[in-house]
């Protein structure tokens, strides 16, 4: 039994001295070839460039201009707010349904009302809906274009 140790000791050792002879031999990192150094640089390259107001941006940087401003009622409700309000989930008013915008406005007593309810959250909906960026001005659009609700 003590023989079958001593072997199991023994091919340890030769294992453990492989791969140690195969941390080794491997090539350092000045060694490179081109093409290894070109996959590399490629791998962790900068995916943007940021830009900030009043400083030019650096060329070649691969920002697109974005236009800045606020967004359309329309262009609001059709990036945050057609999922609910499309399909009425949750009790969402649904767009362009006159009938329950009207109760909605009866039951909250003023237009201020149901937009400090959107900019606040109300039931199932978070504040701002799903649009954590947008102003009280663009959440208003966007009720404007869904309710026919005039401020």
């Amino acid at each position: 039994m003590a023989y079958f140790k001593k072997m199991r000791a023994v091919q340890a050792a030769v294992l453990l001295g492989g791969l140690f002879a195969g941390l080794v031999m491997a090539k350092p990192a000045g060694d490179l070839d081109e093409v290894t150094r070109s996959e590399i640089a490629d791998r962790i390259k900068a995916v943007g460039s940021l830009c900030v107001a009043g400083e030019e941006c650096a060329a070649g940087g691969g920002a697109a201009a974005v236009a800045s401003g606020p967004r359309s009622g329309e262009q609001v409700y059709n990036t945050y707010c057609t999922a609910c309000h499309t399909a009425g989930v949750l009790g969402a008013p649904r767009k362009g349904d006159k009938a329950t915008w009207d109760k909605r406005l009866a039951d909250a007593g003023s237009y201020q009302a149901i937009l400090n309810n959107a900019i606040n959250g109300i039931r199932s909906m978070p504040a701002n809906g799903t649009c954590g960026d947008c102003s009280s001005d663009e959440i208003s659009g966007a009720i404007e274009y869904m309710s026919g609700l005039k401020p």
